[in-house]
């Protein structure tokens, strides 16, 4: 029993390692690309009914997380099919990484309103900028198993995530358009590159 259960752990640290070195397909940039119609439909709600996504900075902050979760679902769901498609016998492991990298990212993007909210609701107008660096910091956490240039997607939310809060410095108002128009533009921008990354690979096939 004992070896047997040291050969099931072999195997198991091989396929981890195996994973590691494959490139990560679960991503679907048909998918990824309707989350950012998402956001940018997330913010003319906004904007054309305040008084009702956004009347305060809670329900604000409630939009947007509902938002991120609609998305998360979808990309979650997505995933699953194409890496059992893809991915085959190593699908579960690799899906298993994948939300590893991603999970301390989306964590801090559920947490760190929830605590402003409680704590300095005054501060609330920092949550589109820092939204953005932690998607910023998602990527980056992910990129060893996704094609290279998804780093553009990573910088970009980067430079737009600081430049979201030296705007909103200014003013300290809750714009949805700081967070609607920049998400778009950086889901369109990771669209793009794994449309043709995934192009590549079946031609590569």
């Amino acid at each position: 029993m004992r070896e047997l259960n040291r050969a099931l752990g072999d195997i198991v640290e091989i396929r981890t390692q195996i994973a590691a070195g494959t490139a990560f397909r679960g991503y679907g940039p048909t998918t990824v690309a309707v989350t950012g119609i998402m956001g940018f439909a997330t913010a003319t709600v906004q904007s054309l009914w305040p008084n009702l996504f956004a009347y305060n900075a809670q329900a604000f902050v409630i939009s947007w997380v509902v938002t991120g979760g609609i998305c998360a679902i979808a990309v979650s769901m997505e995933m699953r099919g194409r890496s059992r498609r893809l991915h085959s016998y190593l699908a579960n492991t690799m899906i298993k990484q994948a939300l590893e990298q991603f999970l301390p990212a989306a964590a801090a993007c559920l947490f760190v309103p929830m605590f402003l909210l409680h704590f300095s609701p005054q501060s609330i107008w920092l949550m589109p900028g820092l939204w953005q660096l932690f998607v910023s910091l998602g990527i980056f956490a992910s990129i060893r198993t996704l094609p290279r240039r998804i780093a553009l997607g990573g910088i970009w939310y980067f430079l737009s995530g600081f430049v979201c809060l030296l705007i909103a410095n200014t003013s300290h108002i809750l714009s949805p358009w700081l967070m609607g128009i920049p998400f778009f533009a950086g889901q369109s921008l990771i669209a793009t590159i794994l449309f043709f990354s995934v192009e590549g690979a079946d031609e590569e096939e």
